[in-house]
């Protein structure tokens, strides 16, 4: 897990630009399914093919960024978000963009650092003029952070923890899945980060009877964090809601069931803002029942996100179990009020 998790978090892949983490992932994942292919938003799927309920497992592959909007006559780059970005994160941090360009990110000068905001930002990646910095980088180009994963112990340190941590879960499920009548379409969604477009499309593709999104959530037990009953190491979460979607209360307990019938620890996670690839996948169509397995995450939408390897290891098992057991749908999900 460790390799994978490292491996995945250091390659570059922002929202819209996701083919090289979609081409590590491919080689992950291809010699253990039936049928891997991309479609025109960027979406990878992997299917595992069956003959009973049909599965949809979705782990968002693409991270947060910044896009080149100007270069000015000093080669310095203007630039706006790709996701979520806080500009007081942002100051001082190195970004490489996909050609492998490094730049650091400086500041006018402001004489009041609360009033800090991303156009009071900029990219030095080191050119004298503009048309030095224009063999370099051109207007539209997104950067990523540029940072290496570190290992504290059991902890894991690194950007883009949102959400490769989910893939690496949803790659190892994949990878260690056993025999299972349910046909599995794990897809790794392309431009989540901008508003869950690619769980969008390919649930609308797949049409499937559940849905399941594989990601991280934030956490309550740092200093004077935000009330949270989550906290790191103490497992996987399974969601009860978001800001985008209401979990379909018996996949939730279902999940729940699996995780206490085989001692994996497991905490419930109400998260007040923000949301998941379930939030599109639940919408699509007629509606599909849908849930999120999360992987607990310090410091989201920074270049420090730090996640657990206990955590993830118990959030594999769990899916495991979940993609391996046949779901009835007329059983569990059963369209009546009696």
């Amino acid at each position: 897990m460790k390799d994978l998790l490292k491996k995945l978090s250091e390659t570059y892949g922002p929202a819209g630009r996701e083919e090289q983490i979609a081409r590590v992932i491919r080689d992950e994942i291809k010699d253990h399914v039936d049928e891997v292919y991309t479609d025109n938003m960027g979406n990878l799927y992997a299917v595992k093919k069956g003959y009973g309920t049909k599965v949809m497992i979705a782990a968002h592959m693409d991270e947060i960024g910044v896009i080149v909007t100007y270069i000015e006559e000093k080669g310095f780059l203007r630039f706006s978000n790709v996701g979520g970005l806080n500009p007081h994160v942002l100051l001082g941090q190195r970004l490489i963009f996909a050609n492998g360009t490094v730049g650091t990110i400086g500041m006018e000068k402001l004489d009041d650092i609360k009033k800090l905001s991303l156009d009071k930002l900029y990219i030095d990646i080191g050119a004298k003029d503009r048309e030095e910095a224009a063999k370099k980088v051109k207007i539209g180009d997104v950067a990523t952070y540029h940072r290496n994963v570190e290992f504290a112990d059991n902890r894991v340190i690194g950007k883009a923890m949102d959400n490769r941590a989910g893939c690496a879960v949803l790659i190892k499920a994949i990878q260690e899945l056993g025999q299972t009548s349910n046909e599995i379409h794990a897809v790794f969604t392309a431009q989540e980060e901008v508003g869950l477009r690619g769980s969008r499309t390919s649930t609308y593709r797949i049409n499937p009877d559940i849905g399941l999104a594989v990601d991280v959530t934030l956490t309550g037990d740092t200093p004077e964090a935000p009330k949270m009953d989550v906290s790191l190491g103490k497992g996987p979460t399974v969601k009860v809601k978001d800001a985008s979607v209401i979990c379909h209360p018996r996949l939730k307990d279902l999940l729940s069931g699996l995780a206490e019938n085989n001692q994996i620890p497991y905490q419930y996670e109400v998260l007040l803002a923000g949301g998941t690839d379930a939030g599109a996948m639940h919408l699509t169509k007629e509606g599909i029942p849908s849930g999120v397995i999360s992987v607990p995450c310090r410091y989201v939408h920074t270049p420090g996100e730090m996640v657990d390897l206990e955590d993830m290891q118990n959030a594999v098992k769990l899916l495991k179990l979940f993609l391996e057991n046949p779901v009835e749908m007329d059983k569990i999900f059963p369209c009546t009020l009696d």
